[in-house]
């Protein structure tokens, strides 16, 4: 079977971007009301999580060096959860590949998973809290603001999240996903403004990324407003994320899944398949074939999200640790997405097989679409029956003309090629902390 030629297509809708990370970060810091909540040289917890966070490391930093000026003693505590296999040397692992260590913020970076119970939620279950974060005489959150992968709600991904999820560890966010949705929507804001009041909480720094998953806003989250601002916070992430810009589309390809991208391993809002039981999938939008191809060297073998996709390689399971994978999944409770998809031997095979399979009799009038991974939408790869979409839509550009889809003689997508721009070009050429979107900006 010929697959069609694609053509690069470039997405330009204008966005507001942070010019200085480091000065607004600072900005931030120093302008809230942290002193009215730690006293004057007191320890100070810098929460720093696991997701791909354009310019975390950064904003980490700037954040400790604030600190430092203020008078304070800060050190950095890991709140991810159950991430990195729910073991301390697993997150250490991941913190250090965002560049987050104690020579790069030099000050301690702890990642202990013992935790203290705090209180008890409203269905009657222990509230855990990181001890470390908790024998502080103040924290600090830093957490990008932005939809959830699982439900929709008035406090979705965020600081108040990380505060119930992050700073639980394996048990707390055990203790919120067993309830399925009721616990992302009821739960976690119930006990996120327990966690608030009767911590030592002190300021929140949350980061709104653009379509380009570059920073458009840091903003200062005070502990007497997080709970009205978040949900602003929230809607503005939402009307700036990026997203596909079609409605329809026969085959999507994803060049690599990984939790340096989503939570859940690619992002359903950019896709349209939820799959979560009793929940129906996204308006938009409607993707018949979806496929995978690799799982991202950030991820650490946890390819969670698998099961979004209908076809994967042989190479991506390969490389899937059953462990974090297994705990991830267990402890966010939604196990559909966990199913293994029909897995091919090469990624010429993934393509062949989806274009086979998505409905259309002629293969020239698919509508194909190939993207390196559900963060980075700026380019994408289309092809032809796009073409009138494409001049109609004035954010839109192609930039090429249609042609042949790069493979090797053994069948590998030349992806580093078609994305040279994407985490995985930049990770090709060894660009050091500039990859899984976080560019030393």
């Amino acid at each position: 079977m010929q697959i069609p030629a694609l053509a690069r297509v470039r997405q330009s809708i204008p966005q507001p971007h942070v010019a200085d990370v480091a000065a607004a970060t600072r900005s931030a810091v120093l302008g809230s009301n942290i002193r009215e909540h730690v006293p004057s040289g007191g320890r100070v917890a810098v929460g720093v999580g696991s997701r791909g966070i354009n310019s975390i490391r950064v904003v980490a930093r700037a954040t400790v060096d604030a600190l430092k000026e203020m008078g304070y003693r800060p050190f950095v505590v890991a709140a991810m959860g159950s991430h990195g296999g729910a073991v301390a040397e697993g997150q250490r692992t991941l913190l250090a590949g965002y560049g987050i260590t104690p020579e790069t913020m030099g000050v301690e970076v702890l990642t202990d998973m013992e935790t203290v119970v705090v209180g008890t939620s409203p269905a009657g279950l222990p509230i855990y809290f990181d001890k470390n974060a908790h024998g502080a005489d103040g924290i600090v959150v830093i957490n990008r603001v932005k939809p959830h992968t699982d439900f929709v709600g008035k406090y979705e991904s965020g600081v108040l999240k990380m505060m119930v999820i992050g700073f639980g560890k394996r048990e707390g966010a055990n203790q919120i996903h067993k309830l399925g949705l009721r616990g992302m929507r009821e739960m976690l804001p119930a006990v996120g403004k327990f966690l608030v009041e009767n911590t030592k909480f002190a300021l929140g720094i949350a980061i709104l990324e653009n379509a380009e998953d570059e920073p458009a806003e840091i903003v200062a989250l005070e502990r007497e407003t997080i709970l009205d601002i978040e949900p602003v916070l929230l809607d503005r992430a939402r009307n700036l994320m990026g997203r596909l810009p079609f409605d329809q589309i026969d085959v999507l390809i994803v060049g690599e899944l990984g939790k340096n991208y989503s939570g859940a391993g690619m992002d359903p809002n950019v896709f349209g398949r939820l799959m979560i039981e009793t929940m129906p999938d996204f308006e938009r939008p409607k993707v018949t074939r979806l496929a995978v191809l690799d799982v991202s060297d950030e991820s650490h073998g946890n390819a969670v999200g698998l099961g979004f996709a209908d076809l994967t390689t042989e190479k991506l399971v390969s490389r899937l640790d059953p462990v974090p994978y297994r705990i991830n999944v267990l402890t966010a409770c939604f196990l559909e997405r966990a199913r293994i998809p029909i897995t091919l031997p090469t990624d010429l095979d993934v393509f062949k097989t989806a274009i086979e399979t998505c409905w259309r009799i002629d293969p020239a009038t698919a509508r194909i679409v190939v993207i390196p991974n559900t963060l980075e939408l700026k380019d994408i790869w289309v092809s032809q029956p796009f073409e009138n979409e494409i001049r109609e839509n004035p954010h839109l550009t192609r930039e090429t003309d249609y042609l042949p889809v790069p493979f090797s003689n053994e069948g590998t997508l030349d992806q580093e090629s078609m994305f040279p721009d994407s985490v995985r070009g930049r990770r090709a050429r060894g660009n050091a902390y500039e990859t899984a979107g976080h560019a030393a900006s």
